[in-house]
């Protein structure tokens, strides 16, 4: 633990990517493969669970530190951090565990699962004795389910690579399913991963285990850009396909079996069995990428909302299995009677799985053809009334590489504008990690109706400032979205420094300010929600400006949002068009 506590604060110390490389590096250089091998595990993804609820977790702090909860509370709104709060206040240890990571993990906190709060808590007040202060912070992080850190799992497959003298793609594919949360890391797995590679290559991946995904670049038309005929070429270099808004998935047909990954490299077969007994027909050795979409009407596919209840819920009952059926459209074929494919040209590939599709009857996302890119621009406006998110663009010569890269040929993402409307800033909450002491991630709020002027909104900011709830039936601000993203950091600042002198109140860790900003929030869809107060839920807010030109009675309604609304549900139930069967 302590060495992996040394490492972590290594890490979190330097924005410097060739820095936290060579950190990983000399960790795996120290340490024994076990430790080495959860150390991975937690940098390249894996998500602890939490076993210890926050609130237990700053309760049994004030008590082993002898605080009273208020004092706990002014401390953690200055440090803006729970575990850095907590290793903090607490009196100093006994000794320092010699307890390797992996100890750590195997024999007490995964046992931790289940137990009764009151023990669980008893049993941290008793670990953190044996901690220095970093090794607290960790603990914290770990059993509180907060760890994250400033290390993407390219920089881990990097120091890996470096580390064993092999090649980072290689790497890249052994790691394919090694954060999977039902196979804790093992030194046999990571020996597999750091394997010297074998003469003739690495060849196809073995059992259910899927491929790297091949990532595509945001193509972006910024004012100023030259033409796409000049930044791309000519039309008939490019396969274009629609950009569908499901599930980014590998299936794979191995040893008698199909497996179904994410992108995020979760194994997701049992919520897909309609996708899993489609490829048990599949020859043996075939992979094929493709996307798991909501299996929409007369042709065209479903939106994202009716795909959410086959992800979210954790039974499978018969009544959501009917309510909400799942198809697959391929886009690429990756492994052909268990030979690997990635190497070959798009053209090459696409042509094979063409004739597989023809063979076992599988739907392959079809190809979109235009005489420019002019009138590929003009397709693309009709992207939300197909209910689609815009274009996929790969250059037809080139291969499946491995992440976002551009070494092994291009692919692109040309999506649509998202929706956006003009919402206040109400509430706000410090960020993590190196924006711990900063408030980061915001509360966003419409009008209920539009205010008749400045006059009457200016009213309802002073009700604010004064603590009155709402009048029932009256003008007020309704919260709908939350967004953290889409800000420089100077912007940060700015709207950091507004925060603190425009409190109103304080609930635990987040503030209720007086609204005074308007931004306007982009949104890549938009639904129904029970959950919200709204009664509206958008999906990936993200904050595009700071809207200073706007006065605050101007911003949105839910009015705009509910018309919003009906225009995205009016275009997901329009019949479909040309090129999008399924």
């Amino acid at each position: 633990m302590r060495d992996f506590a040394r490492l972590f604060a290594e890490l979190d110390a330097t924005t410097s990517t060739q820095a936290k490389v060579e950190a990983l590096q000399r960790h795996l250089a120290q340490v024994d493969l076990r430790d080495a091998a959860w150390a991975v595990y937690f940098l390249a993804g894996g998500k602890p669970r939490q076993v210890v609820p926050v609130s237990v977790l700053a309760a049994a702090a004030c008590e082993e530190a002898g605080l009273p909860p208020w004092l706990f509370e002014e401390s953690y709104q200055a440090v803006g951090d729970l575990a850095e709060t907590i290793s903090l206040v607490l009196p100093p240890g006994d000794a320092v565990s010699p307890l390797g990571l992996a100890d750590w993990m195997e024999q007490r906190l995964l046992p931790l699962r289940g137990q009764p709060p009151e023990a669980v808590a008893a049993q941290v007040r008793a670990w953190w004795r044996e901690l220095d202060t970093a090794g607290r912070f960790l603990l914290v992080k770990l059993v509180g389910g907060g760890f994250r850190v400033g290390m993407s799992r390219l920089l881990v497959q990097r120091a890996l690579a470096r580390h064993a003298g092999l090649d980072p793609k290689q790497v890249a594919q052994r790691m394919m399913g090694f954060t999977d949360a039902r196979r804790p890391p093992t030194a046999e797995s990571l020996q597999a991963l750091l394997a010297p590679a074998p003469p003739e290559g690495e060849g196809p991946a073995s059992g259910g285990q899927p491929y790297p995904f091949f990532l595509a670049h945001p193509l972006q038309e910024e004012a100023g850009d030259a033409p796409l005929h000049a930044r791309l070429g000519p039309v008939d270099d490019w396969l274009v396909e629609w950009k569908y808004d499901g599930i980014r998935a590998q299936v794979v047909r191995r040893d008698g079996q199909a497996w179904i990954w994410s992108r995020g490299e979760e194994l997701v077969t049992e919520r897909f069995p309609e996708v899993q007994a489609l490829a048990a027909a599949w020859p043996e050795g075939t992979v094929v990428d493709g996307e798991v979409l909501a299996a929409g009407v007369d042709g065209r596919p479903g939106s994202f909302a009716q795909l959410q209840p086959r992800i979210t819920r954790k039974t499978l009952t018969r009544k959501v299995l009917a309510e909400s059926p799942v198809t697959f459209i391929a886009y690429d074929l990756l492994e052909e009677g268990g030979r690997d494919l990635r190497a070959l040209p798009l053209r090459e590939r696409r042509a094979r799985l063409e004739a597989l599709a023809a063979q076992i009857g599988l739907s392959v996302s079809p190809a979109v053809r235009e005489p420019s890119w002019e009138a590929f621009a003009r397709l693309r406006e009709t992207s939300r009334a197909r209910g689609v998110e815009g274009f996929m663009v790969k250059r037809l010569d080139a291969a499946y590489g491995v992440g976002r890269t551009k070494a092994d040929g291009l692919w692109w993402k040309w999506k649509i504008e998202p929706l956006s409307v003009d919402a206040v800033l109400v509430y706000a909450q410090a960020g993590h990690g190196r924006r711990a002491s900063v408030y980061t991630d915001y509360t966003f709020a419409v009008w209920s109706r539009a205010p008749a002027d400045a006059a009457e909104a200016q009213a309802v900011v002073e009700a604010i400032a004064r603590r009155e709830p709402p009048l029932e039936g009256g003008l007020q601000l309704v919260p709908f979205a939350k967004a953290y993203s889409g800000l420089s950091d100077e912007e940060f600042r700015r709207v950091d420094a507004v925060i603190r002198r425009s409190t109103v109140d304080k609930f635990g860790p987040v503030r209720s300010v007086r609204p005074a900003l308007v931004f306007e929030l982009g949104f890549e869809g938009i639904q129904r929600s029970g959950r919200h107060r709204s009664g509206i839920a958008v999906r990936f807010p993200r904050m595009l400006r700071i809207r200073d030109d706007k006065p605050l009675h101007e911003a949105g309604t839910l009015a705009e949002l509910e018309s919003l609304l009906s225009s995205h549900s009016a275009s997901s139930a329009t019949p479909a068009t040309p090129g999008i069967p399924l």
